[in-house]
């Protein structure tokens, strides 16, 4: 992760990582790559077992970007990591309607909703 740019701002709240992502639009396979490292490193080199994903400044997201959140729910739930996501906007949830991924993800309204009960 050295020479790339950080593509998400992490913040603890709570003993609760919240992991907001920087892009507006994320469809960059470069982008994405960084983005899934950066991810994956959150509970394969810290450990981490709360984990929000934030999606607040997220207009775009492509199809291999969802890949890369599945494989992050695979290794959350391996890792025994809580992983919720939260400020998706309505365009794009409806693509995780159309996959069924807001079968597979617990999906929050808000930050503080998301943050409740963890």
């Amino acid at each position: 992760m050295s020479t790339s740019r950080r593509r998400i701002d992490i913040e603890e709240v709570n003993g609760v990582t919240i992991a907001t992502f920087v892009d507006k639009k994320i469809l960059d396979e470069a982008n994405i790559q960084t983005i899934g490292s950066q991810l994956f490193a959150l509970i394969d080199e810290d450990g981490r077992k709360k984990i929000i994903l934030d999606f607040t400044h997220v207009e775009y997201l492509s199809s291999a970007a969802l890949g890369k959140l599945i494989i992050m729910d695979k290794k959350a739930k391996t890792a025994s990591t809580k992983l919720r996501l939260c400020s998706i906007r309505p365009e794009i949830y409806e693509v995780f309607e159309i996959t069924r991924l807001n079968k597979i993800f617990d999906i929050k309204g808000t930050q503080e909703e998301a943050l409740e009960g963890f």
